[in-house]
Order: structure tokens, then sequence, then C-alpha cells
């Protein structure tokens, strides 16, 4: 009797293998590769002096640090979303699920100038916090309101699957054995969500360092004070700058993907601890 062996879809291994290289070479190993080379045409000393401005060296502690606040807010309150959107259900439900798509949906131009007119001094939202002393666009505030926009529905997504995956059996253990509901989130749904937590938080953080279009029109973009990294990217660009721009997109690179990974090692010590 002779066995059937299931068949894939796809070619073998090694034709998938070699396609799939060769198209990561193409459009991520390549691109890369060239950034790294092309900012020592300016030789060491040119690259230290380009990266080591004031100015620079404002832009891009902005930039990391409005990102990183950015996505430890949306950690809560994305929390807070998807646990409303997958434990209950209510009236517009959907008109909800599909808003918190929007920031995804919009392109970034169109969300910053939406942005700029609810939170300008004479906006919707602005006018109401001007004669408390707050102002919102125009400065560092506003760079933050545009990355919490744009970087909630990452945390909200990664979440959704795992709470949908999480049993409520051990929620109703903990409570039969009289833990209130604060300690049933800080010691059974808190750890249990933890890796996911990090995953969204690194995705919106990943999402706000590079985020310029929902930015540039609320930020003010005044050197020193509100002048994010990607914004001087492109003014020296426009100066034909290549080599200049090349190294401050080097140094965000280097440091984006140093988080990344601290945060992916911190992730997986978390799951293979759960586990």
């Amino acid at each position: 009797m002779r066995l059937r062996t299931s068949r894939s879809a796809l070619p073998g291994f090694a034709l998938t293998l070699g396609i799939t290289l060769a198209w990561l070479s193409l459009i991520v190993v390549l691109p890369l590769a060239l950034l790294v080379l092309r900012p020592w045409t300016l030789g060491v000393a040119g690259v230290w002096h380009s990266i080591a401005e004031p100015r620079v060296l404002a832009a891009l502690r902005l930039s990391f640090g409005a990102a990183v606040l950015a996505a430890a807010v949306n950690v809560p309150f994305g929390l807070l979303v998807a646990w409303v959107m997958v434990r209950y259900r209510f009236p517009g439900r959907n008109l909800a699920d599909s808003l918190i798509d929007m920031p995804l949906a919009l392109p970034t131009a169109v969300a910053g100038i939406a942005l700029t007119a609810l939170f300008a001094p004479k906006g919707w939202i602005g006018m109401l916090l001007t004669p408390l002393g707050i102002k919102v666009a125009y400065t560092p505030l506003g760079i933050l309101v545009a990355l919490v926009f744009v970087g909630l529905p990452f945390v909200v997504r990664t979440l959704e699957p795992v709470l949908m995956d999480l049993p409520l059996e051990a929620e109703e253990v903990a409570a039969t054995l009289g833990a209130t509901r604060a300690q049933t989130l800080r010691r059974v749904v808190l750890p249990a969500l933890m890796p996911a937590l990090l995953a969204g938080f690194a995705a919106a953080l990943a999402r706000g360092i590079g985020e310029y279009g929902s930015v540039i029109f609320i930020a003010g973009n005044m050197p020193m004070i509100s002048e994010i990294a990607p914004l001087l990217i492109v003014i020296r660009l426009e100066q034909l700058d290549y080599a200049g721009a090349a190294a401050l997109a080097l140094v965000m690179l280097l440091a984006s993907f140093a988080i990344l990974l601290l945060l992916n090692l911190l992730q997986w010590r978390m799951g293979r601890r759960a586990s």
C-alpha cells in the first residue's frame, strides 16, 4: 500500500528560500547597505561633525523622547480600548472598531492638518485649553499628541488577539479565592499580557520614531525647540547634502535597531518565563 505524501502549494524549499532571500536583499538589505556606506564619504571627522551639532542632538532627543513617551501613553490606553472591544458587546461597536484603524487609513498629512486645526489656539480643543495656559499646537506637546494618535492602533491590534485567547477561567478562579479586581489584574491578567504589551509598545515606538507627515504641521518646526530629526533629514536633502542626511538617518537607524532589539529580547525572555 503506497502512502500518499502531502504536497505544498508552493515550490520546493530551496527555490522558495532563494526567492525570499533575493527579494529581502533587494528591498531591505541593499538600501540599508547603501545608507550605511553613504555617510562615510565625509570621513570620520565629517560624520561626527554632522551628527554632533547642537541642532541635530536636540532634534534626536525630541524625536526619540517623544516617541518613547507616546508609546508609553498608548500602552495603558491601548489596553483599555482592546479590553472593551474584546470583552464587551455594545451598540456602535463596529463603528468604534473602524475608528481605531482610522489613523492607519488616513494619509499622515491629513492627520497632521486635522490635529493642527483641532489644537490650534482657535481650534475646537485649543480654544478650551488656551485659557488654562496649555498650548498644544506648535510645541513639543503637539508632537506628543500626534504620535499618540498614530501609535494607538498598533497597541490595540497587538493586544486584541491575545485577549481573545486569554481564558476567563483564571480570572474566575482568582475571584473565587477572594482576589479583588485590582489583584486579579495585577497578578493574573497583566503577566499574561506582558509580552503582547511589549510588542505593542515596540510597534508604536517604531512608528513614532520615523513619523513625519502627521507631526510636521503641528510641531511648529522651531530649531532646538520643536524640530524633529526626520525634518532635518529632509532639510539636508533639499540642500543637496546627501551624505549629511544619510549620516543622520544612520544614527536614527542604529538607535532604533538597538531599542527594538532590546525590547524583543525582553519580550522573548518574558515569553520563556511564562511558558
